[in-house]
């Protein structure tokens, strides 16, 4: 196969591949809302700069998990969010024109039209493959990120739809995290959403209507603290009684969420994010593979 089909055959899958992307993106398609774009990052880094310097005059210092967790998490929260909608946006039209252009240019020198424009051809392509991978790549890290860091405020449960087991008299969290102000650790991710137990499941919620007496809200894991106006999270929740199933202490606490009045917006999400990474990832390479035989091309256009 020569050099000039396969840098058509490049182009082409880049220009496929993303316009499919452009028809399931979780940004592009309004997926995960409207607002990723208009987050005020800005007003999050204030927040922090006007709670150190709070601290400094009073002679003393933000504890490093409320940095951590609170101040930071919320700053890099939104960093990451609005620059997966500000890549998504512009990879895929780049992208697009791309494939677009390079693919048409390939398809006028395989019918042997515009032969003497071969190297200039080359090195558009390498330097449209180089900028197309960039920029690429970079919305990769972004929706990686974000597909498995953040989801929103969803309890995170078992497959079972458990969330906390019954240990010395006493409930142990099962998503626990031992840095106490960790709360996102209690919630499900984005790459959870695809699991049964967060979307319509006829079944599960059967089994569960038979330990009916030992469904809580996963809440419980969790305490409010107002001296420091933040949530923190508890390893252990403490029941007043054990509760009983059928005359037994309850081994687990499972959700109270009806998962037959769920739909399967959770999983359409989760697999958007993850159809898009998988297929960028594609499109990573053939650029790659455009800059590479643009290269080719720029260095010996008689092989086309």
């Amino acid at each position: 196969m020569g050099k000039g089909l396969l840098f058509f055959c490049c182009a082409c899958c880049i220009l496929l591949l993303t316009i499919i992307n452009l028809s399931i993106g979780p940004i592009v398609s309004y997926t995960v809302g409207y607002s990723w774009g208009t987050l005020n990052c800005a007003l999050q880094k204030d927040n922090y700069d006007d709670a150190k310097d709070k601290a400094k005059e009073a002679n003393t210092e933000i504890p490093d998990d409320v940095k951590k967790y609170i101040y930071k998490w919320n700053i890099k929260d939104c960093e990451r969010k609005k620059g997966m909608h500000d890549m998504e946006y512009t990879a895929f039209i780049f992208d697009i024109v791309i494939g677009f252009v390079c693919g048409l240019i390939g398809l006028l020198h395989l019918f042997d039209l515009k032969k003497d424009f071969v190297s200039n051809t080359g090195l558009i392509g390498l330097g449209c493959g180089v900028v197309g991978f960039v920029l690429t790549f970079v919305y990769v890290i972004f929706n990686g990120l974000v597909y498995t860091n953040y989801g929103g405020t969803t309890y995170k449960i078992d497959g079972d739809g458990a969330f906390a087991e019954l240990e010395g008299g006493k409930y142990k969290c099962l998503y626990y995290d031992d840095k106490a102000l960790n709360i996102y650790s209690f919630y499900a991710k984005y790459s959870d959403f695809g699991k049964k137990q967060y979307n319509y499941n006829k079944d599960l919620e059967e089994d569960l209507k038979k330990v009916q007496s030992c469904r809580e809200d996963p809440r419980v894991c969790t305490i409010y603290d107002s001296d420091i106006d933040f949530r923190v999270g508890k390893e252990y929740y403490e029941p007043l009684s054990i509760p009983k199933n059928e005359g037994n202490d309850c081994k687990f606490l499972y959700t109270i969420d009806t998962l037959t009045n769920q739909g399967i917006d959770k999983k359409d999400i989760s697999d958007r994010f993850l159809t898009t990474l998988i297929l960028s990832i594609f499109v990573c390479l053939a650029n790659i593979g455009l800059a590479l035989f643009g290269f080719l091309l720029f260095r010996a256009p008689s092989d086309f």
